[in-house]
């Protein structure tokens, strides 16, 4: 990837985290959705955004991949409002597990540690019924991630309104 393609697609990735967090009122996309990355081809036509969407289901993953899907257009927009590109690239939505992955690992060697007699790091964390992130992994995801803006960390503890527009799935 070119430099200028590089700069585009962390502008863009940047930009989607916040129409994402703060502009979308789709129940279908949990509270703790990230973009991983973005890839835009070099001629600017198409951008890969990799999303990362922890749930325990999943069919609650592949439900919120396809709500993003269909709200591709609407943040298509959002980024020409944004960006000063001549053509905007087409937005097309993969699921990356990445981050799911790496929750698990780490969780896996918590419990060896306490099987073996020691002593845990931190409280367990896990995801609820309603696939949303207990306070202990949103702080994780925001000390780690920086599409988990600080909004999102009160809002999965429950101290927060949040967006008065969004309303998680039951």
């Amino acid at each position: 990837m070119s430099r200028r393609t590089e700069r585009i697609a962390s502008l863009i990735r940047t930009i989607l985290a916040e129409a994402i967090q703060r502009r979308l009122s789709d129940p279908r996309i949990p509270a703790i959705t990230s973009i991983t990355r973005v890839e835009v081809s070099q001629d600017l036509s198409v951008a890969k955004v990799f999303v990362s969407v922890l749930s325990p289901s999943e069919a609650r993953r592949k439900l919120a991949h396809r709500a993003l899907q269909q709200a591709a257009g609407h943040l298509r927009r959002l980024l020409g409002q944004e960006l000063a590109l001549r053509t905007l690239p087409h937005l097309v939505f993969k699921l990356d597990d990445s981050l799911r992955k790496g929750f698990e690992t780490v969780q896996l060697i918590d419990q060896l540690g306490l099987a073996a007699g020691g002593v845990p790091d931190s409280e367990p964390s896990e995801l609820d019924e309603a696939g949303d992130a207990s306070p202990a992994l949103h702080d994780v995801m925001e000390d780690t991630h920086p599409d988990c803006p600080p909004h999102s960390a009160a809002r999965a503890r429950g101290l927060a309104g949040g967006d008065p527009g969004r309303q998680e799935a039951p």
